[in-house]
């Protein structure tokens, strides 16, 4: 009330105090209960380095943040960044690694956390018996990555200079198969499969020698022969004015074997290095002189008549059924067998009817049979 003074006492009653001194224990027990629970010791291994931490974190993404690890899609984390962290637990960092990855000859880029190229190969579940790789198995794969090149074994056959090889190679390509073989060739040759292409299992190769080069053949071109009538010549007799002679041809051809066979003949040019030179004969049209003969005893038959019946009277006459030659139609034989020579036609009318007569003379009219008759007419 106005004009009234209320003095309040600072002093507590020591009820009071006992119950604040109760209330300031409890606070620092259950403090301490709480800092007994969430610190926590865990061992954290980071690509293999493994080390002890204490931690009040929650979570295991949150042991990685307070300890300054960053991680990535690429790396692995287990147990999961989002997992609840207990005491004593471990923690497994593996960070990825960019692996450029060739394999005979195909490139690919893979992600791994291997840490070493023998790791890696497992990881990825690639067999490498008998291959080449172009690192160690042991070779550590960096955080920045590693290019790694395998060449798998392949089984192939090689067909050459009639030898048939097969061996075992890691080699990617026909050309690097045949140099490992050691088997040379040069650009005329021909290598089946092309010689870039790549190898695979079970490729047969087959090595073609080819050969090709310039033959030039020579032949000779016959001469021809012409006739010349030469009236001061007996019939019968013949002359060379000029002697013929051969020409002479070279033909030049581009020929190719291929495996010592010939498989192609390509003509290039022919070339006349000598003419051949014409012969010239000259023959005689003039008959011949009548030789010297003793009377037959038979002139006075009538041998126009015969000729006429046999040949037509035509001393140059042919009958091929024969052959049969002349006015009288003699084979050769009988023209021969009574002294004529050459062809009956060649001689003179009154040699041929002279022949006739010896003939007649011989075997009578019965060598005509059919004209003999008119001998009598």
């Amino acid at each position: 009330m106005p004009g009234i003074y209320q003095v309040w006492s600072t002093v507590l009653s020591r009820p009071k105090i006992v119950a604040l001194q109760a209330t300031i224990v409890t606070a620092l027990v259950g403090g301490t209960t709480a800092f007994v629970t969430f610190d926590k010791t865990v061992t954290l291994a980071v690509d293999g380095d493994a080390r002890e931490v204490r931690s009040f974190a929650r979570t295991v993404g949150d042991v990685l943040e307070r300890e300054d690890i960053k991680v990535d899609e690429h790396d692995s984390v287990s147990p999961d960044p989002g997992s609840s962290v207990n005491d004593g637990q471990t923690i497994v960092v593996r960070y990825g690694r960019l692996l450029t990855l060739t394999i005979d000859g195909k490139q690919r880029q893979v992600w791994v956390t291997a840490k070493s190229v023998d790791e890696a190969l497992d990881q990825l579940g690639i067999r490498a018996e008998g291959a080449t790789l172009s690192a160690s198995r042991s070779t550590r794969i960096p955080l920045e990555g590693l290019a790694l090149e395998l060449r798998s074994p392949k089984r192939v056959t090689v067909l050459v200079d009639g030898d048939r090889r097969t061996f075992s190679t890691t080699s990617l390509t026909v050309r690097e198969a045949l140099g490992e073989a050691k088997v040379a060739f040069d650009r005329d040759d021909q290598v089946r499969p092309a010689i870039d292409s790549r190898l695979t299992d079970g490729t047969s190769i087959r090595v073609v020698r080819v050969k090709s080069g310039i033959v030039v053949e020579t032949d000779e071109i016959p001469f021809k022969t012409s006739r010349k009538a030469d009236s001061s010549m007996e019939k019968g007799q013949e002359k060379v004015l000029t002697e013929g002679s051969e020409g002479v041809r070279k033909t030049t051809f581009r020929v190719v074997y291929q495996d010592g066979k010939m498989t192609q003949r390509k003509l290039l040019n022919t070339r006349v290095t000598k003419k051949p030179v014409a012969e010239v004969v000259a023959y005689g049209t003039k008959a011949p002189a009548e030789p010297s003969r003793e009377p037959t005893g038979a002139e006075g038959l009538n041998w126009a008549a015969l000729a006429e019946c046999e040949s037509g009277g035509d001393p140059n006459a042919v009958n091929p059924a024969g052959p049969y030659y002349g006015l009288y139609q003699f084979s050769l034989s009988t023209w021969q067998a009574v002294g004529g020579s050459g062809l009956p036609t060649d001689a003179s009318e009154s040699q041929q009817t002279y022949r006739a007569q010896v003939l007649y003379n011989r075997s009578g009219a019965g060598q005509w049979p059919v004209c003999g008759s008119r001998l009598f007419s």
